[in-house]
């Protein structure tokens, strides 16, 4: 009989849990909804290292909510729209589950908007860079972002290829919302900054085995350099044909930030030797120094038995992530719950953030969920030993 009372209480005091929002192990949960099944991505493996650094920062030091340990949940989209959605639905009917990070596909982040809203989950960008993420119409926003954005990349592009002495330029865009976002931006610099004229527009898929026609058809144009908006393969792939003509009708290339969503050292091989190709980034974890940058290189060595951040093949992926995280972590104790629309509110009064890519006076607030600004933009280029470094 003392058996069956015991019984009895366990599935009650279970119940209890469940229908007050907590967890039978008391733990809070973050969600990753990201491409780890894309071949050739290293992005999402940079931003859930840099979650998984900060979670077990913040676990050693305590937890969240007065003594609560913080823990991952990863799910697989491949970057495809309907899987996007459906892990949101999934990660967002689980108990004490605050937040989901996204991965770097601005289009499958867009698509899964309306079901984040409708189901009131708090989405943290650490990368997708469309504008359209965040600037997305819904009230309340429950969307976040500390990474790039394309209305400061884009600038940062034009400028550099103006820097460089380059008055006409050809573009080469995948064809995505994407690819259309920056195309509408690169149209209205042009529009503003007559000083530089666009030649020739071409745009490619994923999946092609070649870009060569269309950088002919830029080439002949009479751009004297080529803007790109791509990922790391398509972008890997240009290099590859632009490597194999004459060095007289190689153009320089100045690119969006995607190519270093993957290991694109390793894609091109000695073909990126051959190309003058620079492309805008958001921090340098590569060369940072800082005493942050060692804490956080000391963590990741007794994670993931790394010797040097270097090894980190998309850098800003790791470094948006950490921060990200940790700003997350004091939203749910300013919050008191894990109700994610108190954490929602509680984001926009976050202040006096020592981050390892800045210091956030206010990362967020109700008329602006952009952590970052254009003032973190560089550009930068890949070294002979592969390691990212700033354009000086």
């Amino acid at each position: 009989m003392r058996n069956i009372y015991l019984i009895i209480f366990i599935v009650a005091f279970t119940l209890t849990l469940s229908a007050t929002g907590y967890s039978s192990d008391n733990k809070v949960y973050i969600g990753l909804n990201a491409e780890f099944g894309h071949i050739t991505s290293t992005s999402d493996d940079a931003i859930k290292q840099g979650i998984l650094i900060a979670i077990d920062e913040i676990n050693r030091s305590g937890g969240v909510l007065g003594g609560r340990k913080l823990e991952l949940i990863t799910r697989d989209n491949r970057a495809v729209v309907a899987r996007t959605i459906q892990n949101n639905k999934e990660l967002a009917a689980m108990h004490d589950l605050v937040a989901v990070f996204c991965g770097k596909f601005s289009s499958a982040v867009i698509e899964s908007l309306p079901v984040i809203h409708e189901l009131g989950l708090i989405l943290l960008d650490p990368w997708a860079a469309n504008d359209k993420v965040i600037d997305n119409g819904y009230v309340p926003n429950y969307a976040f972002r500390l990474s790039l954005k394309d209305s400061w990349a884009i600038p940062a592009i034009m400028n550099y290829a103006k820097k460089q002495g380059f008055s006409k330029v050809g573009v080469l865009l995948i064809n995505t919302s994407w690819g259309r976002n920056n195309l509408e931006l690169i149209n209205k610099y042009a529009a503003s900054n007559p000083d530089i004229k666009i030649t020739d527009i071409q745009w490619f898929n994923y999946g092609d085995k070649s870009l060569l026609d269309k950088y002919n058809s830029v080439r002949k144009s009479g751009a004297k350099a080529v803007i790109l908006v791509a990922i790391e393969a398509e972008g890997a792939m240009l290099v590859k044909d632009i490597a194999g003509l004459p060095q007289h009708e190689r153009l320089p290339v100045i690119s969006h930030w995607a190519i270093s969503g993957g290991d694109f050292p390793a894609l091109t091989g000695p073909a990126l030797r051959k190309v003058n190709i620079a492309f805008v980034q958001t921090f340098n974890l590569h060369t940072n120094k800082s005493d942050k940058a060692k804490s956080v290189l000391a963590t990741a060595r007794k994670l993931f038995k790394i010797k040097d951040l270097s090894e980190v093949k998309s850098p800003s992926g790791l470094a948006h992530a950490y921060d990200l995280t940790h700003i997350l972590a004091r939203a749910i104790d300013k919050a008191g719950t894990t109700d994610r629309k108190k954490i929602r509110d509680a984001l926009e009064q976050v202040t006096k953030y020592d981050g390892l890519i800045k210091f956030y006076k206010q990362p967020f607030s109700s008329s602006g969920h952009e952590a970052l600004d254009p003032d973190n933009l560089f550009m930068a280029r890949y070294a002979k030993d592969g390691i990212i470094e700033e354009i000086k």
